[in-house]
């Protein structure tokens, strides 16, 4: 029998073997860190300060925004802290915590990218009911349910996997990561890691199916609409969240679902930065970039805070 330990504190080591690495990780976390903030804090400005954007994608995209800045920052402050302090250190109450809310907003965020889908999948195969089947009522029902899915599906796995006992408190990875704390448990992590991750692969799957099926009657309608403006339109603003949705899903079921004691230590790193981090900063520059509604709104609040002087010549 593997000896238990009682474990008051964790150690994360991933990005802090060296000094040079520390530097780069504290200067890369810190810039994607900033761009992911005013990236998603000026969506939210945006839809809040133009009734026009105050629809039901953009609803559920201040969501989505919302969302994308609790993953990060429950994330990567600490491990820019613990880079700077020259630390590994993290509290056993700080982990659960760290788990319960990462777990809460990643799945809120899967939940709620599904309920994008179906929004798109609407306004395009259905345009003449869309205002009678995404009533208000209906969109607030689907975000809170996202919600509070997501809730009790941090509140199921976190309470799973502390339930576990553990024989070390080394966690390779910069955050409190699933695969990692099964790693390091007594029990049996075949077993323990079938039944922690099975809902959310099924969940994720499940969302993932959703999604494809939505955009499958998208892609089926849009290419029967003879005017080209039209279709590009459509596809402006159905291409990026299929990126953002196989981005998050692909890597983040991929590096769940192989053992962390076949995959190499900086595939695990770079495999939870690509589903942790970069969906949060692309989003803010994929909704904005190919959306003429976002950069109007953006030109209109610049505009509004630096009036060009008119000068007689």
């Amino acid at each position: 029998m593997p000896n238990v330990t009682i474990i008051t504190d964790f150690h994360l080591l991933g990005f802090s073997e060296q000094k040079e690495l520390q530097i780069l990780h504290v200067l890369v976390f810190t810039a994607m860190y900033l761009a992911i903030l005013m990236g998603n804090f000026l969506i939210i400005i945006l839809v809040a300060l133009n009734t026009h954007l105050q629809t039901p994608m953009y609803f559920f995209l201040v969501n989505l925004s919302i969302v994308d800045l609790g993953s990060t920052s429950v994330t990567i402050p600490r491990s820019i802290a613990n880079a700077l302090m020259n630390t590994t250190w993290i509290s056993y109450s700080e982990c659960v915590a760290q788990m319960l809310f990462f777990l809460f907003f990643m799945s809120s965020d899967i939940f709620l990218l599904t309920a994008m889908a179906y929004d798109r999948y609407v306004a395009i195969c259905h345009p003449l009911h869309y205002t009678s089947m995404m009533k208000w009522r209906s969109c607030i029902q689907m975000a809170g349910g996202a919600w509070m899915a997501g809730l009790v599906n941090a509140a199921l796995h976190t309470g799973t996997i502390f339930s576990l006992p553990f024989c070390s408190n080394v966690i390779n990875q910069f955050f409190c990561e699933i695969p990692h704390l099964l790693k390091i448990s007594c029990a049996d992590p075949y077993f323990s890691e079938i039944w922690v991750l099975l809902f959310s692969i099924i969940l994720g799957l499940l969302c993932f199916m959703l999604i494809v099926m939505s955009y499958v009657q998208i892609f089926t309608t849009v290419f029967r609409i003879p005017s080209m403006a039209n279709r590009q339109k459509a596809f402006s603003t159905c291409i990026p969240h299929l990126i953002v949705v196989s981005l998050l899903l692909g890597t983040g079921i991929f590096s769940y679902v192989i053992p962390t004691s076949s995959s190499s230590y900086h595939l695990d790193e770079v495999l939870a930065v690509i589903y942790s981090v970069l969906p949060p900063m692309m989003n803010p520059i994929i909704y904005s970039m190919r959306n003429k509604d976002i950069k109007a709104a953006l030109w209109k609040l610049f505009y509004w805070k630096h009036p060009i002087k008119n000068t007689n010549l």
